[in-house]
């Protein structure tokens, strides 16, 4: 009987099954409620991966395209194969014919096609990252359309509801990759560019490329056509994580523009690292496709590092040579608020004058071949100096400007000046050169210059200060001695003038010219009396063979301006023997000359010709002359004297009784009008302020002109606007 109850019953297993069941349930229930939480999810997770890895997760297609749909503000349409799943941990994403609608405002009717979307992506960093992460991207056939609107208020790539506000790109990060048949088309109304881009099929494998990723295209900018050629160049090179060598060469016409370096990623240019070298025959054509107007400049070659920061294209360590001038600094290009802003360090440790002639008007090119008389043209026969390029307003609105600059020394004969530096602002249509300072001859010239463009016509505002000046130093090129000279000059130019040229602007200018002379000596040499030279002129006008220097009490030569037109108010200097008066004037209408100028003795002579010397032509072709009316009329008194009373008499026409007045300096050296000159006894001046005025447009020259355009420092704001 023992032996019997020790068998097995029938239901033995089954009481085991169910035991096992119950101590199951109950090791279950025995786990903390989150544990049990974290298993079914991880049992959720886990049954959703195994079904998304069997099928593929095709029967997701249609969801899909109504989500992403929903999510971008656009319509997306896959019309092929479609798999979305995880493989292993990373998410597959792969499309046929796939196609993401454009905003209705845009020239392409997609803003992204292809044949074949294959990409590998982290779901961490797809959920937690600030920049999606593709392991893995295979396109064929794609073409991504990227367009800013007219205002520059809504880009096609800005996701969401329709009217979302344009943002800058942000791409994602790209370790590997092979491209068929891609192309990217990019369009910026605001900056009037246009450029599509073709990539060659690149294959990868494993983290190395077998092969360069190539690209080329065409565009326009501003109206301008170029190409780019280019390619990330890292072959046999892990591409992971790490750095990709880019090189690209742009070429419109002559202008050449080449970079090379290194990008942190494929896609990424923040922080990227690049030297950038540019080649052509004038800077003002490389500036013109940014549509920032510079003044033309003979060839020029450059290097500079670039990156970029946030919103900033920064050009540093910017170095190399325009013409015979260097130049060295550093130069940011930005868009805040959609508007173009230029701010730049510069500095040149030395200047050709000939590189200065645009700044100032002229053609480089002219200067260079014919020296100075490259700055003078022909007008209806007769010469003119002041440039008349127009500053074309449109060119200048789109951009601002922030530019400081400075010059060590300029390399020019008979023109000592240095250390030169400028302030260049432009605000909205506003600019200003201020302020705009330089040495010259042991003295100093500040001045502050003001251009408006807001409103039409431009109005410009000059004022130049020469602060005291050795006028030895100054004036040695024309005859005066350095030695013997002890006189200083100052001076001072405000005026203020309508105009888009730097000619009409001073034809239509009014307010005052000063330029104050010191008590000093002043030694001059004979040089040549063909031409204007102070030598000669100072030798002719208070003796027919200096002996000894001037002695300068004071001095005034001032003119007051009236709608371009310059009247003497006063010339004024009073020496120790003489007082110089000067009448007449200039006109910038015609640039023409018409001055006189006469010294009146303070004591007795004897023998003194007295005759005014005068100052004709024009500011390119100044005239001299000695032999003046007034002396003609002397002359002939002499003669006449001569017949009826003897030789003796005859020279009674040319005494001087001295009867000049002395200059009372304290209105002299504050530079005041004739109506404020004194004697010295302090009764007003009665021989001052009666002369002419210079022609104007209404006399000699009057006709208008229609002068051959320079390329200067107005065009370089009125050459290719668009």
């Amino acid at each position: 009987m023992a032996d019997i109850e020790t068998l097995p019953r029938a239901d033995a297993p089954a009481r085991t099954w169910r035991d096992h069941a119950r101590s199951g349930r109950e090791r279950w229930r025995r786990l903390p409620f989150p544990v049990r939480v974290l298993l079914w999810i991880v049992g959720i997770l886990f049954a959703l991966w195994l079904i998304l890895f069997i099928t593929k997760g095709r029967f997701l297609k249609h969801p899909f395209e109504r989500f992403t749909a929903s999510r971008l503000g656009r319509q997306v349409q896959v019309n092929g194969d479609f798999q979305l799943y995880f493989n292993v941990i990373t998410i597959k994403f792969r499309a046929e014919g796939m196609r993401i609608a454009n905003l209705p405002w845009a020239s392409q009717p997609d803003l992204f096609r292809a044949d074949l979307i294959d990409m590998r992506i982290s779901p961490f960093n797809l959920m937690f990252g600030d920049k999606y992460r593709v392991k893995w991207l295979e396109l064929r056939n794609a073409a991504a359309d990227l367009e800013w609107s007219k205002d520059r208020s809504h880009n096609t790539w800005a996701l969401g509801y329709p009217n979302a506000k344009g943002e800058p790109m942000n791409l994602p990060l790209i370790r590997r990759a092979l491209l068929a048949g891609t192309r990217l088309r990019y369009r910026d109304p605001v900056m009037q560019l246009s450029t599509d881009i073709a990539f060659e099929t690149s294959k990868a494998q494993d983290t190395a490329f077998e092969r360069d990723i190539r690209f080329t295209g065409d565009g326009m900018m501003r109206g301008t056509p170029f190409t780019l050629t280019g390619g990330l160049l890292s072959p046999n090179e892990t591409v992971t994580g790490g750095r990709n060598k880019l090189a690209m060469r742009a070429v419109s016409g002559p202008t050449i523009f080449e970079v090379s370096g290194t990008l942190p990623g494929a896609t990424v240019l923040e922080g990227s690292d690049l030297r950038v070298m540019t080649t052509g025959p004038n800077l003002s054509l490389l500036f013109d496709f940014l549509g920032v107007a510079i003044p033309d400049t003979r060839r020029y070659r450059f290097t500079s590092t670039l990156t970029k920061a946030g919103e900033e294209w920064r050009f540093t360590r910017l170095k190399g040579m325009f013409g015979d001038s260097d130049l060295t600094g550093k130069m940011t290009v930005s868009l805040p608020k959609n508007r173009l802003l230029i701010d730049a360090d510069m500095a040149t440790q030395k200047l050709d004058i000939v590189d200065i002639a645009p700044f100032i008007g002229y053609d480089p090119q002219a200067i260079e071949a014919r020296g100075a008389n490259g700055a003078i043209s022909t007008v209806n026969g007769t010469p003119r100096l002041l440039p008349d390029a127009p500053l074309r307003v449109e060119a200048i609105r789109n951009f601002d400007a922030d530019v400081n600059y400075t010059v060590r020394t300029i390399r020019a004969p008979n023109l000592p000046v240095s250390n030169g530096a400028v302030t260049v602002k432009l605000d909205h249509s506003l600019l200003t050169l201020s302020p705009l300072t330089f040495d010259m001859s042991g003295g100093h010239v500040s001045s502050d210059i003001e251009i408006n463009a807001r409103n039409q016509p431009v109005r410009t505002t000059y004022d130049i200060r020469l602060s005291p000046t050795p006028m030895g130093t100054l004036l040695k090129g024309w005859g005066v001695e350095e030695s013997g000279t002890t006189g200083t000059v100052k001076a001072r130019v405000q005026m203020s003038g309508l105009g888009d040229t730097l000619h009409d602007s001073l034809s239509r200018s009014n307010g005052r010219i000063a330029v104050v002379l010191p008590a000093g000596t002043m030694w001059a040499r004979n040089v040549q009396l063909a031409e204007i030279d102070v030598g000669t002129f100072i030798t002719k006008m208070f003796e027919k063979k200096l002996k000894e220097p001037v002695e300068i009490n004071c001095g005034l030569i001032a003119f007051t301006v009236r709608d371009g037109v310059a009247a003497a108010d006063p010339i004024l200097i009073d020496t120790k023997k003489n007082v110089m008066l000067g009448r007449g004037g200039f006109s910038f209408k015609n640039e023409s000359l018409d001055l006189v100028f006469r010294a009146d003795g303070k004591k007795f002579s004897l023998f003194s010709g007295q005759s005014p010397v005068g100052i004709g032509g024009y500011f390119a072709k100044p005239g001299f002359s000695v032999v003046t009316p007034e002396l003609l009329a002397r002359g002939g008194a002499g003669a006449a004297l001569g017949i009826a009373a003897g030789p003796l008499a005859s020279v009674l026409a040319f005494v001087d009784v001295g009867d000049a007045k002395s200059t009372s300096c304290g209105p002299v050296l504050a530079g005041a009008s004739a109506q404020a000159q004194r004697t010295k006894s302090g009764k007003p001046r009665d021989d001052v302020g009666r002369g002419t005025t210079a022609k104007d447009e209404k006399g000699k020259g009057s006709t208008k002109e229609q002068r051959p355009r320079r390329r200067s420092f107005w065009e370089s704001f009125s050459r290719r606007a668009q």
